[in-house]
């Protein structure tokens, strides 16, 4: 691979990971610490929204994430021709 299409990888990789993580990080911290007492307005079941965020929400979110993470890397693999 030359040094343009390498870079272009890496940069496509990069920014796939790093909006991943800033859903993450809204997710976790945003929605599960400052956000809580707002979200704790609305009631998922009976269980306050913040504290489902806080305690369930922000795990299954990040696993969300590890699958949409593999899927568009398959996706780049493919584009730059480095997959399997």
């Amino acid at each position: 691979m030359d040094k343009a299409k390498a870079d272009a990888y890496w940069k496509a990789n990069i920014t796939l990971i790093r909006n991943l993580l800033i859903v993450w990080a809204v997710v976790s911290y945003g929605f599960g610490i400052v956000l809580v007492n707002v979200l704790n307005n609305i009631k998922l079941g009976s269980v306050p929204l913040g504290f489902w965020f806080a305690h369930q929400g922000a795990i299954i979110i990040f696993v969300i994430l590890i699958f949409i993470y593999a899927s568009q890397m398959n996706k780049i693999d493919q584009q730059f021709d480095v997959h399997e």
